[in-house]
């Protein structure tokens, strides 16, 4: 085993001055500095002098512009200023975060499962905003969760070993234990379902006092971790305090095939508000922007920039992707990430622009067509705890809305997910069928592919079952319960066939 390197010498920044080491990395070196104007502790990262090109060079300096994009967000360290100091080492100028990261947090101390979600859900919020400005992280890992002097978590590190010419193998060699198994293969391949792999792994580090895969006791080499995040099966946190829930949504987020996990960072916080709420816990706001084209008012048509793939049954908000430039390490042309969902849902799952509501004369809803443009209005996610009773009020378009400060009115029961959802292919074609465990008067069904790239529409369905063209590989479907008064299955279920 080689050595630890010497940590490398802090440059001379014109009004700073340094003042001692915080960490040392594969690439760069993070020091506190003091800020002469005004006065105030930094934090600067500095990177490595080797290998660093006049072009890697301003890839860095278009990438701290990025991050500087995202620097707002209370859950993403704050970046004050960029630049390359005089002996030619790029730097960043950040927030001092005081308090102990979750690198130091997660080993040695036991983190409560409602603190967790709280942080989990925070962390999503900051890596949709990411993925929502085009910014893959590549590099999600306790380490890289700092804490700020007011508690809150603060994501770091965006995209940098994406940007400053790893090689892939470098990189994947610092964040093994939290990396999904395509990041891992010889030709490195991902999307933000990478991201929200990684995500998951670090909340259950949080959980387990390990990472995912590590196993107590054992070898834990790079080579034993990457053959167990490849082959097997995600175990258990060993915590009877972590409902079955939470580890379902984290087995999900980390399944090995990137078309079963939750399509996006949104997706995924949404799953840990669920568990919030059905410990009666008050679910943890998302703070996502809220610019120009990201909110739609009730009743009006328009797009906005959303997360990749929202579940189905994820009534927040109809959503879409910009495409995500994935940058490669090695430096070939960006790769577009194309969304999963195409343009939105219809406004309480019943309703499209440009067509009247999805009734039929007869009063028989219509299969809903391809949607085009999203109306719906964004819904806010609360819960008022009463004694053992999480009630919530339907809004007017009946998509449930804020909470009702009084206990006068009964909690809504909540829509369970399809059962059984099978698939078959038979004559070049996908089939698939599921069970509704309690079917209602009215109900229905919205489905859509998981494949990412596949341009498809979210839609409507009146019988449990859907056929899709399948020419070998892998399909998948997602399919949610949606009951005549608005209300969905909180969390889809997902079905795959193989050729």
């Amino acid at each position: 085993m080689s050595a630890r390197r010497e940590p490398s010498e802090p440059p001379a920044i014109p009004g700073y001055q340094p003042r001692r080491l915080l960490g040392m990395g594969g690439f760069a070196d993070v020091f506190l500095y003091e800020q002469e104007m005004p006065r105030r502790s930094v934090a600067v990262k500095v990177l490595l002098a080797s290998s660093l090109s006049d072009e890697i060079r301003e890839r860095f300096r278009a990438e701290a512009d990025l991050m500087a994009t995202l620097s707002h967000h209370p859950s993403i360290v704050t970046v004050f200023h960029a630049d390359v100091a005089p002996d030619g080492r790029p730097y960043l100028v950040m927030e001092y975060c005081s308090r102990p990261g979750l690198g130091q947090r997660y080993r040695s101390e036991r983190m409560g499962v409602p603190e967790v979600l709280r942080i989990g859900v925070r962390l999503a919020s900051a890596v949709e905003t990411a993925h929502r400005a085009g910014i893959l992280h590549r590099d999600i890992k306790p380490a890289n969760v700092l804490i700020t002097d007011f508690g809150w978590p603060a994501l770091t590190d965006f995209g940098i070993a994406a940007t400053t010419g790893w090689d892939s193998g470098t990189a994947m060699g610092m964040s093994i234990p939290w990396s999904p198994p395509e990041l891992l293969s010889e030709t490195p391949t991902g999307d933000v379902r990478s991201d929200v792999y990684s995500l998951a792994a670090t909340v259950y580090s949080l959980l387990a006092g390990r990472s995912p895969f590590e196993v107590p006791g054992a070898s834990n080499t790079a080579a034993d971790l990457i053959s167990r995040i490849e082959r097997a099966t995600l175990a258990g946190t060993g915590r009877p305090d972590v409902p079955e829930a939470l580890q379902a949504a984290l087995a999900r987020a980390m399944d090995r095939v990137p078309a079963r996990r939750h399509h996006s960072a949104l997706a995924f916080a949404r799953a840990l508000q669920s568990v919030e709420i059905q410990l009666t816990l008050p679910p943890t706001p998302l703070d996502l922007p809220d610019d120009a084209g990201s909110h739609v008012p009730p009743g009006e048509a328009g797009t906005w920039p959303g997360s990749a793939d929202d579940d189905p049954a994820d009534l927040s908000g109809a959503t879409r992707l910009r495409p995500v430039t994935a940058v490669s390490p090695d430096g070939p042309p960006p790769v577009r990430v194309e969304p999963l969902v195409p343009d939105g849902v219809p406004e309480s799952w019943r309703r499209m622009e440009g067509a009247a509501p999805a009734e039929a004369a007869d009063g028989r809803r219509r299969p809903a067509q391809v949607i085009a443009r999203v109306v719906a209005g964004v819904v806010v996610l609360a819960a008022v705890v009463t004694g053992a009773l999480v009630a919530f009020r339907p809004h007017a378009d009946g998509v449930l809305s804020d909470p009702t400060p009084t206990s006068s009115l009964p909690a809504i029961r909540a829509v369970p997910a399809p059962t059984d959802l099978e698939g078959v292919v038979i004559d070049g074609a996908a089939v698939f069928s599921w069970a509704n465990p309690d079917p209602q008067e009215g109900d229905s069904y919205l489905w859509g592919r998981s494949e990412a790239g596949t341009e498809t529409a979210l839609e409507i369905v009146q019988e449990p079952t859907v056929s899709i063209p399948f020419t070998g590989g892998t399909a998948c479907v997602e399919v949610a319960i949606v009951r005549s008064d608005g209300r969905y299955s909180n969390e889809p279920a997902v079905g795959c066939v193989d050729a």
